[in-house]
């Protein structure tokens, strides 16, 4: 949890957070907290994690920051709408679990979600 003070009225607000593992190619494991309502690439770019590049900053316009989702955790995101199918059509080897990073809105139901990182993006 990130706790945060408002300067104005000096009442604490507490932003949720949920851990999430990022996993290189180089299987190196980033295990950081991210806030809630931020979305997964949204987390690897704060956190200074390699191999997400989010060239279009989430704009699913590119497909550079692609991560593999562990199987486990396939069904608690949402499905994948037309845009996303076509952006992870041009990412560097796509499978079935390939998810755009930046469509993954963070929330307590993903405490504990596990992505790996490709080799490269594309």
């Amino acid at each position: 949890m990130f706790l945060h003070t408002c300067p104005i009225f000096f009442h604490d607000y507490i932003y949720p957070m949920t851990k999430i593992t990022y996993i290189t190619h180089e299987n190196k494991s980033h295990t950081v907290d991210v806030q809630n309502g931020l979305t997964v690439m949204e987390g690897a770019v704060q956190n200074d994690i390699p191999g997400i590049d989010a060239d279009c900053g989430g704009g699913m316009a590119c497909a550079t920051c692609h991560v593999y989702v562990k199987e486990d955790w396939l069904d608690k995101l949402p499905k994948k709408e037309d845009g996303e199918e076509d952006m992870l059509d041009m990412a560097f080897e796509p499978k079935t679990n390939s998810r755009l990073s930046c469509q993954l809105t963070v929330s307590d139901e993903l405490d504990g979600l596990i992505v790996n990182i490709p080799s490269k993006q594309t």
